[in-house]
């Protein structure tokens, strides 16, 4: 689709991160499709910023894979591929499941309680085909564990794979199999209530690799 013509509300401020997030975000939403290319003056004017930070943030794409530079050339939105997906998967997944090893023993019941409620908004985001909201709920679910594990490293990793993989979790959380999910983590929640790591984190694994990289 074009770039979009209305004021996307950003302050003309703006920080390389924030242009390299709102970048990111339209690729993962669908704002920008597959195939299309992208054009850093545009995209300047679109966010009102120059275009030395839309440069970066297309660069810092290419390295995710959200995007394919041909210095001099095109830069165009990436196609969903089934090998990315797949290795991306594999990645988030081990992540996730080395976040929960070092989150479980310093839960608190406070965390433990944002956990259940960012699942029952889950739950409900999914049963009623909200793509958008089950999507932020699954992050503030396991962003829970993440921040908690406190692991700088393991930050960066889900920050280069995890956009590859959401693009093709909105197919998931848009299907009925994306209920299969609000069970998981259910079963994740209880888990690390217990105390039970090892089961928490391969629960933890699970929940991410199950997502079918064919879908792609």
């Amino acid at each position: 689709m074009p770039i979009p013509l209305s004021d996307p509300g950003i302050d003309r401020g703006l920080l390389r991160e924030d242009v390299y997030r709102r970048l990111r975000d339209a690729i993962v939403d669908g704002t920008f499709a597959p195939g299309e290319q992208l054009k850093d003056l545009e995209l300047a004017a679109w966010l009102g910023v120059s275009r030395t930070p839309v440069r970066e943030a297309l660069l810092r794409l290419a390295h995710s894979g959200l995007v394919l530079a041909q210095p001099g050339r095109s830069t165009v939105v990436s196609p969903l591929d089934v090998r990315e997906v797949r290795d991306a998967r594999d990645v988030v997944a081990a992540m996730h499941e080395l976040a929960v090893r070092e989150a479980v023993p310093v839960l608190t019941e406070a965390d433990l309680a944002t956990m259940r409620d960012a699942n029952r908004r889950f739950a409900a985001a999914v049963q009623s085909g909200d793509v958008e909201q089950a999507l932020l709920a699954d992050d503030d679910l396991h962003g829970v564990l993440v921040t908690s594990a406190g692991n700088r490293a393991l930050d960066r990793v889900l920050e280069q794979f995890t956009p590859t993989l959401r693009r093709a979790e909105r197919l998931r959380f848009g299907s009925l199999r994306g209920r299969a999910s609000i069970t998981q983590h259910d079963e994740l929640i209880r888990l690390c209530a217990a105390g039970d790591v090892e089961r928490a984190a391969a629960v933890a694994y699970d929940t991410w690799h199950s997502l079918p990289s064919a879908e792609a």
